[in-house]
C-alpha cells in the first residue's frame, strides 16, 4: 500500500502525515508513506485544497486533516 500526503509542508500537512503514520502503526499494516510537495504533481491528482490524502493513487480526503480513526477507515 502506498499512502501519499499532498501539500506544501504546512502545519496541517505535517499533522496529516503524523496521523497517517499513527493509523498505519495502529493497524499494523505494511505501507509506504510519501510526501508530495510539488504543486504540479499535486494538481495532477485534481487536488485544489491541501492537505490531501491519497491511498493507492485514489484521493480519499482533501482540504482538511482527518483524524487517525478516519484515516484507518480509508486504509
Amino acid at each position: 500500500m502506498v499512502i501519499k500526503i499532498l501539500g506544501s509542508g504546512c502545519a496541517n500537512c505535517k499533522k496529516l502525515e503524523s496521523n497517517a503514520r499513527e493509523a498505519v502503526k495502529e493497524l499494523g499494516i505494511d505501507a509506504t508513506i510519501e510526501k508530495v510537495e510539488d504543486f504540479k504533481d499535486i494538481m495532477a491528482y485534481g487536488v485544489m485544497k491541501t492537505p490531501a490524502l491519497v491511498v493507492d493513487e485514489q484521493v480519499k480526503v482533501m482540504g482538511r486533516v482527518p483524524s487517525v480513526e478516519d484515516i484507518k477507515k480509508y486504509l
